[in-house]
C-alpha cells in the first residue's frame, strides 16, 4: 500500500463511525478528501446525513457528490468531524493548516461532540513542531502582528524563522476567510498548550494551527493495517 492507499484505508474505517441522521463536519486536505468521497458513496446508497464543509474546496467536492450541506448558523452543534492533520503527537494534539483551512477547520471541530483525525503513519511524531506551525493573521497591521507572534514564541522557547506563506503567483496566500498565514519553523514545540494560549491572545491573530484537546481518536492507515489511537 502506498501512502494514498493508507489514507483511504483510514478514511474507510472512519466512515464506520458515521450513523444515519448524523450531523457531520467534513475536513479539508488529501486525506479528508477520501473521507468525503466515501461519504458521498454512502449518501448515494441512501445514507441520511447532513454536513458542514471546512473549506470552499470541500464544499465544491461535497456538492459534486450530492452530499446534503448545511452551515453552522443553521446547525450549530455537530455530532462528528473527521479531518486530517499535518502532525499528531501521543496526546492527539495536532498541527493543522498546511492547506490553509485551519480557521474553519477549528471552528467546525470545536462545534462537534467528537473529532476523529485520519492519516498515514508519517504524521505521527513524538513531539509537535517539525512541521511549520501555521498562524492565520489579518493583513491589516501584518508587520506588527508578526512581531507580536515572534515575541510570544520567544517568551516560551527559541523562535525559528517566520515566513509569510506565498501562493503560486508569488503574492501572499489568501485563506477562504481573506487572511494571510505566517509559517513558524520551530523544529519542536515544548508546550503546545502554552503556545496555543500565547498565540491566541495576540490581536491580529485570527487562529493558529495547534489543535489541543479537540481530537478524541486518530485512525492511522499503515502498511500492516489500521491502528486506532485514543486520547489518554
Amino acid at each position: 500500500m502506498n501512502a494514498d492507499d493508507q489514507k483511504r484505508a483510514a478514511a474507510a474505517r472512519a466512515v464506520e463511525f458515521v450513523r444515519p441522521g448524523m450531523k457531520l463536519g467534513l475536513g479539508t486536505g488529501s486525506t479528508a478528501k477520501h473521507f468525503v468521497d466515501l461519504v458521498g458513496e454512502r449518501v448515494k446508497g441512501g445514507l441520511d446525513v447532513i454536513c458542514v464543509p471546512t473549506s470552499e474546496a470541500t464544499h465544491a467536492q461535497a456538492i459534486s457528490l450530492g452530499i446534503p450541506l448545511t452551515t453552522l448558523d443553521e446547525t450549530p452543534a455537530l455530532d462528528l468531524t473527521v479531518d486530517g492533520a499535518d502532525e499528531i503527537d501521543p496526546d492527539l494534539s495536532l498541527i493543522k493548516g498546511g492547506g490553509g483551512a485551519l480557521l474553519r477547520e477549528k471552528i467546525v471541530a470545536a462545534a462537534s461532540a467528537r473529532m476523529i483525525v485520519i492519516s498515514d503513519p508519517s504524521k505521527l511524531v513524538p513531539a509537535l513542531g517539525r512541521f511549520p506551525l501555521p498562524v492565520e493573521v489579518t493583513p491589516f497591521g501584518y508587520s506588527a502582528t508578526r512581531l507580536a507572534v515572534e515575541k510570544a514564541i520567544s517568551s516560551l522557547q527559541k523562535c525559528g524563522p517566520l515566513s509569510l506563506r506565498k501562493g503560486k503567483d508569488g503574492h501572499p496566500f489568501v485563506t477562504d476567510g481573506g487572511h494571510w498565514i505566517i509559517d513558524a519553523a520551530l523544529t519542536r514545540i515544548d508546550d503546545p498548550k502554552a503556545m496555543a494560549h500565547a498565540l491566541s491572545g495576540i490581536p491580529g491573530v485570527m487562529e493558529h494551527g495547534l489543535f489541543v484537546g479537540l481530537a478524541q481518536m486518530a485512525i492511522i492507515g499503515g502498511p500492516d493495517g489500521i491502528k486506532i489511537l485514543e486520547r489518554p
